[in-house]
């Protein structure tokens, strides 16, 4: 397929590789062009704005938040103008469901479609191809990118033609490794005062009961205190955190476990942590507990 891409961040640059290797036709795009090089290099086009980028059958964006995707769709010659007809935009960033509704609209409104299509897993799992795809829009856009999904992910998962949907997916799921953080983070914090080897408990815990990559992955972090450089940086998991007490007070959910974590990740930041990866809020415990690095 001929596709765009636009936001080339660690996820972003890392599924646009895997683009190029499955043999599709990109353009990419970002407004810092030095971190499109080496995509170039693999054979991408460097487009110059975003209407370069829009030229092909569907253009796929991963931006850092509500702001930073309304800006690049609803700008003058931004996405919403520079896409023909029929033209799928694809949004792998987690947003808002009141921006995910408010696109759809938009495109719907241009003869444009829209499909959410937020991802799990961290950098590394993009590289791998590993991502896992949370996807919802019309049924006939998301055939038409299967392929494009297939070049990113091990597996794709569908809810649905309303695409807000899968970004509700996306909230939820971003809600509960938070809340796994914290847990990890205190359970660790607990043993560690206890002066038992915090290793062996995570070997214990992901051989037994919690055998998720999850905990393997976020466990092995907190215990080597390996929190920079950032997987996931700590300011998008508060802002993703953010998103789901929204959706809660849209839907009338109260979340008070989102609200401790919300003022975890604050207290993070107020303690010059923006720079971390947002499982060093399991450092809080470990100080409030007397234990220090």
């Amino acid at each position: 397929m001929r596709v765009g891409f636009i936001g080339l961040g660690n996820m972003g640059a890392a599924m646009a590789a895997n683009l190029i290797k499955a043999g599709h036709e990109l353009t990419v795009f970002n407004r810092t062009p030095a971190k499109a090089q080496a995509l170039v290099i693999q054979g991408a086009r460097l487009a110059t704005n975003v209407v370069d980028a829009c030229r092909g059958e569907a253009v796929l964006t991963m931006l850092s938040d509500d702001s930073a995707l309304e800006a690049v769709v609803f700008a003058d010659n931004g996405i919403a103008q520079a896409q023909p007809l029929s033209a799928i935009h694809i949004s792998c960033s987690t947003i808002s469901i009141a921006l995910a509704d408010k696109l759809t609209m938009a495109h719907h409104d241009r003869g444009q479609r829209f499909v959410s299509a937020p991802v799990f897993g961290r950098p590394e799992a993009a590289a791998a191809r590993k991502l896992f795809l949370a996807v919802a829009g019309p049924a006939d856009a998301i055939d038409a990118c299967t392929p494009l999904f297939d070049a990113v992910g091990q597996r794709t998962f569908r809810f649905g033609e309303r695409p807000s949907s899968a970004n509700l997916v996306k909230i939820s799921g971003n809600f509960l490794i938070a809340s796994v953080l914290e847990s990890l983070g205190e359970a660790m914090a607990l043993v560690g005062k206890g002066s038992l080897d915090q290793q062996q408990f995570l070997d214990f815990l992901t051989s037994t009961l919690f055998t998720a990559p999850l905990y393997k992955t976020y466990g092995g972090l907190i215990i080597e205190k390996k929190f920079e450089p950032a997987g996931f940086a700590a300011p998008l998991g508060l802002k993703d955190v953010g998103l789901s007490l929204s959706a809660g007070e849209m839907l009338r959910v109260p979340l008070p476990l989102a609200s401790l974590l919300r003022d975890r990740l604050l207290a993070l930041l107020a303690r010059g942590g923006e720079s971390l990866d947002w499982s060093a809020i399991s450092k809080l415990a470990a100080e409030d507990s007397g234990q220090s690095d």
